[in-house]
């Protein structure tokens, strides 16, 4: 019987996604702060989550890429 070896690839990533989360949620709280009612505060969420598409669209429009 051959042996099949079974290796496994382990990335890490975790600081890396952590600071993600702490930005989102520093956004989250921004959003909500300024919403009044609620549908402004589901707004604020869905703000909260699309904020770096903005920020990365505006970085690349600043450098004219």
């Amino acid at each position: 019987m051959d042996k099949v070896s079974k290796n496994k690839t382990v990335q890490q990533h975790g600081p890396l996604g952590f600071i993600f989360f702490v930005a989102w949620i520093g956004a989250l709280v921004y959003f909500v702060n300024q919403a009044s009612g609620f549908w402004a505060v589901i707004l604020a969420f869905l703000k909260a989550c699309v904020w770096p598409a903005f920020l990365l669209y505006h970085i690349l429009q600043a450098l004219r890429v």
